[in-house]
């Protein structure tokens, strides 16, 4: 078993549940963390036995471009679609992060992170 992780993906994008939200968007950085079996790849050195990240970059990028009001939505969305999308990944884990969030006060940003198994 081994673990594969993107970090700090920056993304512009419109979610919240404020209507402003949805018409000036915000940053947010996503970092997503998969757990799959690494042997054969470790062995054959080629890209058909692992797990993409390139395909594992363009999963977050297309979910995050679907707007939504909560973070935990998106997040689903992005672990539901890298099981559906990714045979070798056995656990993925999600941090949606969203720069300057708009709650009063001095924050740098508000995230939540999730698991799921398949």
């Amino acid at each position: 078993m081994g673990t594969i992780r993107l970090k700090n993906i920056k993304i512009y994008a419109f979610h919240g549940c404020l209507i402003e939200e949805g018409q000036i968007g915000s940053d947010y950085i996503v970092n997503l963390s998969v757990k799959a079996d690494l042997k054969k790849a470790s062995y054959s050195d080629e890209l058909a036995d692992t797990v993409d990240y390139v395909l594992l970059q363009k999963i977050v990028r297309k979910e995050m471009a679907e707007r939504a009001k909560l973070l935990e939505h998106v997040a689903k969305r992005i672990m539901e679609s890298v099981l559906e999308k990714v045979e070798l990944v056995n656990e993925v884990k999600v941090t949606v992060a969203k720069r300057n969030p708009p709650i009063g006060g001095d924050v740098a940003e508000v995230s939540v992170t999730m698991k799921m198994k398949r």
